[in-house]
């Protein structure tokens, strides 16, 4: 697990631990394909509310009432006037080419399939896509932040704070990122990481052991970061001080709404992409949480929030799987994080369930293998 955090003060239920912004982040590949979805810098969406829903329900003739709810300002979005990756904001645009763009953009070539940067793109899309879990494309903006930095030993000490592994226990973290075919993926992925991005500085990054260590501190550290203008504009919404009939009428069509977007899409997923952030990758896990991440400004800024009162000098937790997962047995509970995460919990909820006997319900039974993997993949960014 995690190095631990522990508050220094008394926070109340409901109250903002702390807000935090990611080392470094990137959009996951499949969403990267569709520029309007998310800004390459911060993932704010780039969609409106409106568009956001039409596409995941499918009908482009779907009209959201109450437009002005939604936060979206398309005049403010710019693209990198040499690759048109585009960006929500004049302040993104120029924060990414400060800390890692120059040796990214691909200028020109961002449609030349030949380019290092496409193929390497590529080789991953067709190792994991979708879904995606770490991203490819977070270890190439560590490197890339680095090779752009005056002060590369700050950022090479900023990335060395995350939790790193045993050779072992990284073999497993990239044997379940990659499947059974992981140590000849794993070699081709060097291989062309190397051929993009090679940097003498960063040498041991792209040795066999030094690249396996990097593709584990991604899988083990990255965190999802979930934005959705939708999911803004559902909560604009409810803020607003409407007559009786039309807050049932408007509570009615956003309850619709999520229905038939959930039986056209499956589940709503808003996760765009990860991040690595420092505080939140020393949180450790349980299974009864007193806090929670979410991502309320809908950009990559984390919030933390307590879910209970927390009293100075405790632990601060959260949970590495999600509600579902949590109410299942304590068995089925530690197959998961033992297969995703190589612990097993101690927490206050699996110590009081320490007697259960080691099943699982029948309804576990019967969704393990396949169902279960996906699931399990979902969430190996969520640490």
């Amino acid at each position: 697990q995690g190095k631990g955090l522990f508050a220094t003060k008394n926070i109340r239920k409901g109250e903002t631990v702390f807000v935090e912004k990611p080392v470094v982040s990137s959009q996951f590949l499949w969403n990267a394909l569709y520029n309007y979805r998310a800004c390459d810098h911060c993932l704010r969406a780039l969609e409106t509310a409106e568009e956001n829903a039409q596409r995941l329900l499918g009908k482009s003739s779907l009209v959201l009432p109450h437009p002005e709810q939604c936060s979206i300002r398309k005049d403010l979005h710019q693209q990198c006037p040499r690759c048109q990756v585009t960006y929500c904001s004049a302040e993104c645009r120029q924060a990414a080419w400060e800390q890692y763009h120059q040796v990214l953009c691909l200028g020109s070539a961002r449609d030349d399939p030949m380019h290092p940067l496409n193929k390497l793109q590529e080789a991953w899309r067709n190792m994991h896509y979708p879904p995606e879990t770490s991203s490819i494309m977070l270890m190439a903006r560590m490197v890339a932040t680095v090779k752009q930095a005056k002060d590369k030993e700050w950022w090479i000490k900023a990335f060395s704070q995350f939790c790193s592994k045993t050779a072992n226990e990284e073999e497993e973290i990239v044997h379940k990122l990659l499947g059974d075919k992981f140590k000849g993926q794993l070699e081709l992925l060097r291989l062309l990481f190397t051929e993009a991005l090679y940097d003498e500085r960063l040498s041991r990054w792209f040795t066999p052991e030094g690249f396996r260590s990097l593709f584990a501190l991604v899988g083990t550290n990255g965190q999802g970061i979930g934005t959705s203008s939708l999911s803004q504009w559902v909560h604009a919404c409810d803020a607003l001080d409407l007559p009786m009939v039309q807050r049932e009428e408007l509570d009615a069509f956003i309850d619709q709404l999520y229905k038939d977007i959930e039986k056209e899409s499956g589940e709503f997923l808003n996760c765009e992409g990860s991040g690595l952030y420092v505080l939140q990758s020393c949180c450790n896990h349980s299974c009864i949480p007193n806090a929670e991440t979410s991502f309320p400004e809908n950009n990559f800024l984390l919030h933390l929030t307590a879910l209970e009162d927390i009293e100075a000098g405790e632990e601060i937790c959260i949970s590495y799987l999600d509600c579902c997962q949590r109410e299942r047995s304590r068995h089925s509970r530690h197959k998961i994080l033992r297969e995703n995460y190589l612990f097993t919990c101690s927490c206050p909820k699996c110590l009081a369930q320490a007697d259960d006997a080691d099943v699982t319900s029948d309804e576990e039974e019967e969704g393990e293998g396949e169902t279960d993997d996906a699931e399990l993949e979902d969430e190996m960014t969520d640490v």
